[in-house]
């Protein structure tokens, strides 16, 4: 996001915790500085030291399936950190437009193809957290005039992405597991399906969203859309990375099983800024930058906040780690 928004122009100021992020994947003509949103504290502190024209919010913790069992995690970082941006962007009266990005977690087990004119009915905490701030965002528009695009992007993979994240984006957790020499592991049989989303399909569409005035204060579905089955996307995985498939296949856990979205929406408003890069050819793109990268460790979630129901595969990850400490 940062390389597009200096293509176009913009002094860019980027902010992370790198609780996920690494610092080489920062550009060199960006200002970075280390914070984290939920510090309110910092984000005040930012805001008095700098004018912002837009703000980009793309912070969060977004595993998903993780939120059920981190719920006050999820809650601080997801929702509250984004209230605490919000705040701040409207206190400081420069803003001109706030650009959030949700998710399609918001829609829950909802009808396919997902659109925008479905009620939302989000299934997990971290669904839920990203609804609210939507909501959010609609009553500061109608309270105090500050404008705001909304982007639900879904399933979002490509370079630079961590990894070494054993609880979400499962192309990385299949690649990391290829080059470690383990088998995939999936949940469940592998028929649920999802549209996985290059970034470069993504990040042109949100960034340059500012520039478009009649997309102001509205939510839009962006990324791929044709679905592949976990099942479909492993072999793909596989041959991406040059290797024979080997899954092994886990204890199902509680999720929605079909989630993909229309984006007809998105084509009205910024059809020039799609490239459709099919999975086959994202992927190698990806499998080309991981294999230079390496394999990472495994970063085990510390601060689970409930065992109960909790995949018993991450239950056994997170008992492995409290007996190596």
């Amino acid at each position: 996001m940062a390389k597009e928004l200096l293509s176009m122009g913009h002094d860019v100021i980027g902010v992370d915790d790198l609780s996920g992020g690494f610092l080489i994947n920062n550009p060199e003509k960006m200002k970075f500085i280390k914070g984290s949103v939920a510090d309110s504290n910092f984000i005040n502190e930012l805001f008095a030291t700098y004018q912002f024209d837009y703000v980009y919010h793309l912070a969060a913790y977004a595993a998903e399936g993780l939120s059920h069992f981190i719920r006050n995690f999820n809650y601080q970082n997801n929702l509250i950190g984004s209230i605490n941006l919000i705040n701040a962007a409207v206190n400081q009266g420069s803003v001109k437009t706030f650009v959030f990005t949700s998710s399609i977690a918001v829609y829950g087990s909802n009808q396919t193809p997902m659109t925008e004119a479905l009620t939302p009915l989000p299934e997990d905490p971290y669904g839920v957290s990203k609804y609210a701030v939507e909501l959010d965002l609609e009553c500061a528009h109608k309270m105090f005039g500050m404008n705001y695009v909304i982007f639900r992007p879904h399933n979002v993979y490509g370079e630079n992405q961590n990894i070494g994240d054993p609880y979400r984006n499962v192309i990385g957790i299949f690649m990391n597991q290829i080059m470690q020499g383990k088998p995939m592991s999936i949940f469940g049989d592998g028929t649920q399906s999802r549209a996985f989303s290059y970034i470069a399909d993504v990040a042109p569409i949100i960034a340059r969203s500012v520039e478009i005035e009649t997309a102001q204060n509205q939510v839009f579905n962006v990324g791929a859309d044709k679905p592949y089955s976990v099942n479909e996307l492993a072999i793909q995985v596989a041959t991406a990375m040059g290797v024979k498939p080997e899954i092994q296949y886990l204890e199902a856990r509680k999720e929605t099983l079909h989630a993909y979205c229309s984006h007809e929406k998105a084509h009205q408003y910024f059809h020039s800024l799609f490239s459709n890069v099919t999975l086959p050819e994202g992927l190698i793109k990806m499998a080309t930058w991981a294999k230079k990268t390496g394999a990472l460790p495994g970063q085990i979630f510390e601060k689970v906040e409930i065992e109960k129901n909790m995949p018993p595969s991450w239950a056994r990850m997170i008992r492995k780690e409290k007996i190596a400490a």
